[in-house]
């Protein structure tokens, strides 16, 4: 699996992390899952194409004991398996890594 870890955290940090991130994310059903959801203008075109039956599509982000785990994979949340969902293109993967940039700074997570 492709994924941005950032590990190491204080449980403070991770509880901060995770108070940002349920006001920006959509909670999952499972654990301390999050759902990111990509914008339209940022889909694939097959995702694009596939919208009507397979969108919203989304990034999981994942938060454990001392880390948060940003998932590079797009998914859809309609379907588990479909040709739409993929890796993350770099259009995608900026838009991860720009939420992530967002997070440590809101947070006030220190290297």
């Amino acid at each position: 699996m492709r994924q941005f870890v950032i590990d190491e955290l204080r449980p403070e940090e991770v509880d901060r992390i995770e108070e940002f991130i349920s006001q920006s994310c959509e909670k999952a059903s499972l654990g301390r899952l999050y759902w990111l959801d990509m914008p339209d203008d940022l889909l694939a075109p097959m995702q694009y194409e596939h919208r009507d039956t397979c969108a919203p599509y989304s990034a999981a982000i994942e938060l454990a004991d001392r880390k948060v785990i940003f998932e590079l994979l797009i998914r859809s949340r309609q379907k588990l398996r479909c040709s739409c969902i993929g890796y993350a293109n770099e259009h995608q993967r900026q838009f991860i890594l720009n939420f992530a940039d967002t997070v440590i700074s809101q947070c006030g997570i220190k290297a």
